[in-house]
């Protein structure tokens, strides 16, 4: 776990880069202090001179309104200066971090999402970030700001009586010892909340995003349930942290409080023995009350300052992730897509099985290679390896000769393109979905992806064509529009290999026809890895690899293995006979 200093002097090198500003905003802080307790200090020539009604002349009555006159225009300017710098230096510093945590999250592997939930990593980026900020602004005005004011009204009351200023200094112990003890409670409610929000966003995610699935499996308790539960944590946290605080301002305003008891008394003594003037009195004790404000504020930098480091340790840690290894130095154009598997294994970790045992494959460029098996049997993790989403754990991978490891990572997939029966759509304009990736879209080959895809026909049927907006996930269209979509998409890439994971399995009779027929366009001059769960899609492959807990057990042409009557024979007997019996009358 990172210590207080170390996160913090993290977060201050965050700030570094704007220093000018920082130090503008420092001054005028320190300059608005300074003012209001010069302020506090014009009171003694008031009482003791201007309220006095032998004391000036009319001209000179003047001087001191003057005065303060020009000190209020000081502290506008100040004030202005002070609160635009802080709130400049906290937007852009949380401009940075989530810029940073965003590019950081591109970059992590796999394997970090499989064990992350979404919500929890929006709520790192949004909330977590806005407590650093919060935190280290609030922390840093009331550092410079009250403990300026602190100094300069600590030097007034010397100056005014420093027998009656050390009375004030007997609280500093107790203040002391109320900080160390609250902080360690702070931090680590602090910290609890941190992990509750990221909980509750989480919950929201699912349940939102799933809101279809909810209703139709009256879910609704359930989440409710879930989400009242975490709710209550959040604010239970945010209770205790809130009466945390407060019993620590309390206990220092009753040490004030006793403090200022004696003080009370004993300058009424020394006023009475002509030892302290009336205006100098009334000047100290104005010092005196106005302390209280900053001495409280500082007490409570320790809530803000561990509320800070708490959400420091979760951003901090997210850029602190390894990102995706990407040591290969090798530059490729574009590949003619031969792929080989030698012997390689694969364990996601925590199973008793690998998911892959020892497979060897060999695929010709151009080639139709069509994974079949029953669930759990490796042809996905199989696919994912070859993009490099999962680093074998055994065994070499080469692309044209080529180990994938030595690619550079970009120029590796971009030699491929993926269609998959979960299909991601992004809420922006048809085209911008088909040319996604593509920095300067070329409308024409967007065009001639739809038309390939069979899908110009119901783009063009949509009410702005290809500029219209598909809203989240392209709700608003079928299962097969967006599987067209999702094949235009990988036309327009033109991609040397091509990887199909189920791309048919979830549609209808009809939408499946118009997207077979789209896969054959895609499919020309490509070399391609079809995972497959209805047989009768994959008999024309070149070759169909059949896999049962990660191994390869036969492989063939469709008519070889059904000659051979082993495992790929019988999946197609039960498939057949399911058919039959689903068209029967």
């Amino acid at each position: 776990m990172n210590s207080s200093r170390a996160l913090y002097f993290r977060l201050l090198r965050e700030i570094q880069p704007y220093w000018p500003v920082v130090a503008l905003s420092i001054f005028c802080l320190a300059a608005a202090a300074g003012v209001d307790v010069y302020l506090t200090s014009l009171l003694k020539p008031l009482v003791d001179q201007n309220l006095r009604a032998d004391s000036l002349a009319r001209s000179e009555a003047w001087d001191l309104p003057l005065e303060i006159f020009g000190l209020a225009v000081i502290r506008l300017v100040t004030n202005f200066g002070s609160d635009y710098g802080s709130a400049w230096i906290s937007a852009r510093v949380m401009y940075d971090l989530r810029e940073k945590m965003f590019s950081r999250f591109l970059k992590l592997p796999v394997r970090y999402y499989d064990k992350s939930s979404t919500g929890v990593l929006v709520s790192r980026v949004t909330y977590d970030v806005s407590q650093i900020m919060d935190a280290g602004v609030q922390v840093m005005t009331t550092l410079v700001r009250d403990s300026v004011t602190t100094v300069f009204l600590l030097g007034l009351m010397l100056y005014r009586d420093w027998q009656l200023t050390l009375l004030c200094l007997i609280l500093i112990p107790g203040v002391a010892l109320s900080i160390r003890i609250v902080g360690r409670r702070q931090r680590r409610i602090s910290r609890e909340t941190q992990s509750s929000m990221g909980d509750m966003t989480r919950i929201l995610d699912e349940s939102l995003s799933g809101q279809r699935m909810v209703k139709i499996f009256g879910g609704f308790r359930f989440e409710l349930t879930r989400f009242l539960r975490v709710n209550n944590s959040v604010r239970t946290l945010t209770v205790k942290r809130a009466a945390t605080s407060s019993m620590n301002s309390g206990v220092i305003m009753l040490l004030i409080g006793i403090t200022l008891a004696f003080i009370v008394y004993y300058a009424s003594l020394r006023a009475q023995q002509g030892q302290l003037t009336a205006g100098a009195f009334v000047s100290f004790m104005v010092a005196m009350m106005m302390i209280q404000s900053p001495i409280k504020n500082i007490t409570r930098i320790n809530e803000s300052l561990h509320r800070g480091l708490a959400a420091a340790e979760t951003v901090f840690g997210v850029l602190d992730e390894t990102e995706e290894l990407d040591d290969g130095t090798q530059e490729i154009g574009r590949a003619k897509g031969a792929l080989k598997l030698d012997d390689v294994s694969f364990d996601y970790g925590g199973n008793n099985r690998p998911a892959l045992d020892h497979v060897s494959l060999d695929i010709a460029p151009g080639q139709t290679v069509a994974l079949v098996g029953s669930s759990g049997s490796g042809k996905t993790t199989l696919a994912n390896l070859l993009p490099r989403f999962y680093e074998a754990t055994s065994g070499g991978i080469t692309l044209d000769g080529v180990p994938v490891n030595q690619f550079r990572i970009h120029d590796l997939r971009r030699q491929f393109a993926m269609v998959s029966q979960d299909v991601i759509l992004f809420n922006d304009t048809v085209a911008a979905n088909i040319a996604y990736g593509d920095a300067a879209p070329d409308l024409e080959r967007i065009r001639a992806a739809a038309t390939a895809a069979f899908a110009l026909d119901f783009i063009e049927a949509m009410p702005e064509g290809f500029n219209t907006m598909l809203g989240e996930n392209g709700v608003r269209l079928s299962g097969g529009q967006r599987q067209r979509l999702a094949i235009a998409r990988a036309i327009y890439k033109d991609a040397p290999v091509l990887i199909l994971d189920e791309a048919t399995s979830a549609l209808d009779t009809e939408s499946e026809r118009k997207v077979q027929a789209a896969l054959e366009n895609l499919m020309q001059d490509r070399t391609t890895i079809v995972i497959a769960h209805r047989l009768s899609t994959i008999e024309n492959a070149d070759r169909i690899v059949v896999m049962s807990q990660g191994r390869i057990v036969e492989a063939g042409r469709h008519a070889e293995l059904m000659d051979k009557g082993g495992a790929y024979a019988q999946m197609h007997r039960v498939q057949f006979t399911q058919q039959v019996e689903e068209t029967a009358p």
